[in-house]
C-alpha cells in the first residue's frame, strides 16, 4: 500500500512576501487610525472646512443670544442679529468655497510664524535664565565671534599713544 496525498484543491497564487507585508502595514494602519477616531474624535479637516464650521458655531451662538434691551426690543434686536449674521455667512462661504488651498496655506504660513516667535522666545528665556557667568561667557562670544581672529579688540603688544582729545 503507498501512502498517496489526498489531492490539494487548487490553490491562487500566493502573493509575493513583500506585498503581504505592506497589505498587513496598511491593515495596522487603518486599525490604528480607527482607533485613534474612537479616543480622540474625528481628525481636524482642512483649514477650510473648519473655518466654516468656525463661522457656522459663531452664527449660531449668535443667533441664540437674548438681547439685554429687554420684552420689547429683544425680538427687534434678534431679528436684526439674525440677519447680520446670516449676510456675513453669505459673504464668507463663497470665499471659502472658492479657494480652499488659500486657507491651507495661511495655516502652514501660521504654523511657520509660530515656530519662529517660539523658537525667538524660549532663546530669550534661557537668557534670562542663565546665571550671571552664563550670561558673561555668551556675551565674550558673541563680542569675539570668530575666536579673536582677524579683530583688534584694542589688545596687544604694540606701542600704544594716548591721544587727549581735550
Amino acid at each position: 500500500m503507498s501512502e498517496e496525498r489526498p489531492a490539494e484543491p487548487h490553490e491562487e497564487p500566493r502573493v509575493s512576501d513583500a506585498d503581504a507585508w505592506a497589505t498587513a502595514c496598511a491593515e495596522d494602519l487603518e486599525a490604528e487610525k480607527a482607533r485613534r477616531r474612537t479616543t480622540n474624535g474625528p481628525p481636524p479637516g482642512s483649514a477650510a472646512e473648519e473655518l466654516k464650521k468656525l463661522v457656522d458655531s459663531v452664527a449660531d451662538k449668535l443667533s441664540g443670544l437674548q438681547s439685554p434691551l429687554g420684552a420689547l426690543a429683544g425680538p427687534v434686536a434678534q431679528q436684526m442679529v439674525k440677519q447680520v449674521v446670516q449676510q456675513a455667512k453669505a459673504a464668507v462661504e463663497p470665499v471659502i468655497e472658492r479657494n480652499p488651498g488659500v486657507f491651507d496655506h495661511l495655516a502652514a504660513a501660521g504654523n511657520e510664524l509660530l515656530a519662529a516667535y517660539r523658537s525667538a522666545v524660549q532663546s530669550q528665556e534661557q537668557r534670562w535664565t542663565a546665571g550671571p557667568d552664563d550670561v558673561a561667557d555668551e556675551w565674550r562670544k558673541e563680542r569675539e565671534g570668530d575666536g579673536g581672529k582677524g579683530r583688534d579688540r584694542g589688545e596687544g603688544t604694540g606701542s600704544g599713544e594716548r591721544i587727549d582729545l581735550d
